[in-house]
């Protein structure tokens, strides 16, 4: 169930005050809007969809780390030599899958955050039965991706609001519209993912009060933004801001007992990750992940035991279909990562079979000598596709998705 215990995120809040001093002096809708710091943009587009700052650079590294050791721990248990396999030390060495050095994070990261949190599922539009019986206008957020760059649309307090972090302030989006932008990133070759019309996002802020679940500086008044005043009033910059939060004029907590240091999540640490920027939070999770990774892979694994056999089932053969033009609109974009380490992106169309997809992988992966059985695993946590090879691209809801590919 979502609960939405957002309020008082542990490493974006800008205060604790103590919420029996607060005072609502007024119902205002308020927008959240990260601009783009570092390239973290992943992190901004989730916490503008959810209109809060409830996820760090920490935090999605640490999912990151979980998701690449879940990686790692299945091709240990499949792979001839477990830890000291070719195929293992290979993938060690080629680092993160699911967040590069500049903080880039995958769309695993992005979906695992929103479910582990917020109990949301993010597919692609594109798959089947997603907007089935409902309008584009019946959801109520978006996150777009195309270059390694993220970014949210928002429904709030009725209206679509586009909340690119590269943005200087949110822009509005009419509803007559929408259909048209969501198809035109289409066409330019984002992928659009969407939390299906049945799921709730959290809602929007409709007090003063509930700032806290965000930074000052990110928060615009809507009715400044639609009347588009050139002097919107931001957190930062709303005079009632700080009225009856105890708060000093540089932000911070008037009273020791309500002081960030002294907070739960200051002291439940030796180090006070709130002094830290993010770029620094990024680099700690970065390195914690890499060396968790060296010490596994030199570690001498001694017992074979766990390795399981699977036995390569023969299977038609399928031609590899022809890649579809970018113009076409029953074509879906499909990431791998080829047993080798390259990572490529092909366009299919919806109709193609799964089969195919698994002769496209043989044809590109040729050259890396894999001879063994070729498994292809998509989603989160990863699945097999093997028992998929009859269905089609759309019936196995594979449009946008990442396909992690080796030999056994």
């Amino acid at each position: 169930p979502n609960s939405y215990s957002i309020l008082e995120p542990p490493i974006c809040r800008s205060a604790a005050a103590n919420p029996s001093h607060r005072r609502v002096m007024s119902e205002h809708i308020w927008i959240y809007h990260e601009r783009q710091e570092a390239q973290l943009c992943g992190q901004h587009a989730l916490n503008n969809l959810v209109q809060a700052c409830s996820f760090s650079p920490h935090s999605l590294a640490e999912i990151a780390h979980q998701l690449d050791e879940m990686e790692l721990n299945f091709m240990a248990q499949n792979s001839e030599g477990g830890t000291r396999s070719k195929d293992y030390l290979a993938r060690v060495a080629e680092g993160s899958g699911n967040v590069d050095p500049s903080g880039n994070f995958s769309i695993e990261v992005l979906r695992a955050a929103l479910t582990n949190q917020f109990g949301l599922s993010l597919p692609n539009i594109r798959q089947e039965a997603v907007l089935s019986g409902s309008d584009v206008t019946d959801v109520d957020g978006f996150i777009c991706h195309r270059d390694s760059h993220w970014f949210a649309i928002r429904k709030i307090n009725g209206r679509y609001w586009n909340l690119n972090s590269m943005q200087d302030r949110p822009e509005i989006i009419s509803h007559f519209r929408l259909a048209a932008e969501i198809q035109g990133l289409q066409d330019a070759g984002y992928s659009v993912f969407v939390v299906p019309p049945a799921e709730e996002l959290p809602p929007e802020c409709r007090a003063s009060a509930m700032r806290e679940r965000g930074l000052p500086e990110f928060w615009w008044k809507e009715e400044d933004l639609v009347k588009g005043k050139s002097d919107a009033v931001t957190g930062a910059t709303d005079p009632w801001r700080n009225v009856g939060s105890g708060m000093r004029l540089d932000g911070k907590s008037a009273g020791g007992s309500n002081d960030a240091a002294s907070s739960p999540a200051a002291t439940s640490s030796p180090m006070d990750l709130g002094d830290l920027t993010e770029d620094e939070m990024l680099q700690m999770a970065m390195q914690a992940s890499l060396e968790s990774e060296v010490q596994r892979a030199t570690a001498q694994d001694d017992d074979d035991d766990g390795i399981i056999e699977i036995e390569d089932n023969k299977v038609e053969e399928v031609p590899v279909p022809p890649e579809p033009d970018a113009s076409e609109k029953d074509g879906v974009r499909i990431q791998f990562r080829l047993p080798g380490g390259e990572r490529v992106v092909r366009r299919f169309r919806k109709t193609d079979l799964v089969g195919g997809v698994y002769s496209y992988v043989k044809e590109k992966s040729s050259s890396s000598g894999g001879d063994g059985k070729l498994e292809l695993r998509a989603g989160f946590p990863p699945v097999d596709l093997s028992e998929k090879r009859s269905q089609t691209i759309e019936e196995a809801k594979l449009s946008g998705e990442s396909v992690q590919c080796r030999y056994l």
